[in-house]
């Protein structure tokens, strides 16, 4: 896994000041099928290549990022501000 990734905000840190989160997945709407619903909390595929996740620089400036990780290598392609994500419910 890469060693440094670099924030948005804070510039290029230590991997171990973010905090990985899960599969920056789409949310289904709130009045979605429950098992749209069940699939969203606990069905994942296991991809190879790049998959996006949600990182929290938990020891920084505390933001929700969506990093782009390529699952065979763990080299970092892409790191942005989830609040600006395309995938953020609400978001156009």
């Amino acid at each position: 896994m890469a060693s440094l990734l670099s924030c948005p905000h804070c510039g290029t840190r230590p991997k171990e000041e973010f905090t990985i989160k899960g599969a920056a997945l789409t949310r289904p709407a709130s009045d979605a099928p429950a098992e749209a619903w069940f699939a969203h909390v606990y069905l994942r595929e296991n991809p190879r290549g790049n998959y996006e996740e949600y990182w929290h620089h938990t020891s920084g400036c505390r933001r929700w990022l969506v990093v782009t990780r390529d699952t065979a290598t763990h080299e970092v392609d892409g790191v942005r501000d989830a609040a600006a994500s395309p995938n953020r419910e609400g978001a156009a």
